[in-house]
């Protein structure tokens, strides 16, 4: 098992930037790749980047390309988001989640650990 927890949303204006941590515990040498997805009130859950352990590769969706940087502290067990550059559009919950095969990063039924999320919100 693998726990999740979320932290460092807020609310900025639009331009402004926030990070986003989540720390894992439990068995988390299982996880082939770890990952950051959004959901906005009345909209499915998105894939928003994520990050393969093996070789700390990374993947963003097109929405995020330049703006969002996925990284890994493999000693503090700790993936970060870096989201820069936030427009409105941005606003979401925003959940961590792991997975044992990634097979396909951008679907959420690829995940078998979340956490339970933390809010952004951009104002414009």
């Amino acid at each position: 098992q693998v726990q999740l927890v979320e932290s460092g949303g807020g609310s900025v204006q639009a331009g402004g930037s926030l990070r986003l941590s989540c720390a894992a515990s439990g068995y988390t040498a299982s996880c082939r790749c770890m990952g950051w997805f959004r959901q906005a009130p009345g909209k499915t859950r998105e894939g928003v980047a994520t990050i393969y352990t093996a070789r700390d590769t990374p993947y963003y969706a097109d929405s995020v390309k330049g703006r969002f940087t996925i990284s890994r502290d493999n000693a503090k067990n700790t993936v970060y988001l870096q989201l820069n550059s936030l427009k409105p559009e941005d606003t979401a919950m925003y959940y961590c989640a792991a997975s044992n095969w990634c097979a396909s990063w951008l679907e959420a039924s690829a995940y078998n650990y979340w956490g339970q999320g933390t809010q952004v919100t951009v104002s414009s």
